[in-house]
């Protein structure tokens, strides 16, 4: 399976939700030309995962930035998706980090936090809530970000491959200790038997069949059709012109005059945007509304 997408699930008959979040193509493109450790991959992924299970919630137009930040030698995960589900993201960390505690890699013990923004078209500002870290991998800190911001049990299972990352996540609503006592205990130990290969590998009905058949049987279980995930990371040349223009001709002239060339990186989608003096004389010149030649 190389699509990307999210699938949620509702057994009926016990009042638990759940969603599964597959990325392979969106998952492949972000890590083009990054060069990550390993270790920063695999962490990465999994934060990618959760981002999209978080995203694909979104009922009105917004955009979703998470960001695990921390003093280890993992500095910062970051993952931006709109509820269109189009997603880019990155890593920033030492040249070389060798596997270790989570905990230990993102420094959560040294100040370490992990930020959700919610920016919507008709906010003043974003909403934004720091929360610490806590949890001994991706799933466990997202889990229990999850059970305080939404107040209702959760589980989270997550893993990443360089090809694939993947996630499981299981919430109780309300009424599920109403129509079965031992349900969410029951349905919460069946999924924690899930495998890494079988997140990686198998389709969304392949998954919940081997892991709940016999409570699929009795209670049934609604599938949702997926949502598609994409990688999106366009580059905006009409921003950077902007960015240009704000600086005004003569603190651009001596950018120019130090380095030969202004040069501007866009980290989060991997692009850099240079400018000669020959450009940056144009783009003052049409601003000014003089002719080019």
């Amino acid at each position: 399976m190389s699509g990307s997408f999210v699938r949620r699930f509702l057994f009926e008959g016990l009042d638990i939700r759940g969603a599964i979040v597959h990325l392979g193509d969106a998952w492949q493109q972000m890590q083009v030309d990054r060069d990550y450790q390993p270790t920063v991959a695999q962490l990465l992924g999994e934060t990618a995962a959760v981002t999209a299970l978080i995203a694909g919630q979104l009922k009105q137009p917004g955009r979703l930035t998470l960001q695990l930040r921390g003093n280890g030698p993992i500095q910062l995960l970051v993952m931006d998706c709109n509820e269109q589900l189009q997603m880019r993201g990155m890593a920033r960390s030492n040249p070389v980090v060798l596997p270790a505690p989570v905990q230990d890699l993102l420094g959560a013990a040294q100040g370490g936090q992990l930020m959700m923004s919610l920016d919507m078209p008709d906010a003043r500002q974003p909403y934004q809530s720091f929360v610490p870290m806590v949890g001994d991998s991706i799933a466990a800190i997202f889990e229990h970000y999850l059970e305080q911001s939404e107040q209702q049990p959760s589980r989270l299972f997550a893993t990443a491959a360089p090809k694939v990352a993947a996630c499981l996540f299981l919430q109780k609503m309300p009424e599920a200790d109403q129509r079965d006592p031992d349900g969410w205990q029951r349905i919460s130990q069946l999924a924690s038997t899930v495998k890494p290969s079988e997140l990686l590998e198998l389709d969304a009905e392949s998954l919940l069949t081997r892991l709940f058949h016999e409570d699929m049987a009795e209670h049934g279980i609604r599938l949702y059709d997926p949502l598609p995930v994409v990688y999106h990371c366009p580059q905006d040349w009409t921003k950077v012109r902007d960015m240009i223009r704000s600086l005004g001709r003569e603190d651009a002239e001596i950018i120019l005059a130090e380095h030969g060339e202004i040069l501007i990186k866009d980290d989060i989608c991997n692009h850099e945007y240079r400018f000669s003096a020959a450009d940056v004389a144009a783009l003052f010149d049409a601003s000014t509304g003089k002719a080019l030649h």
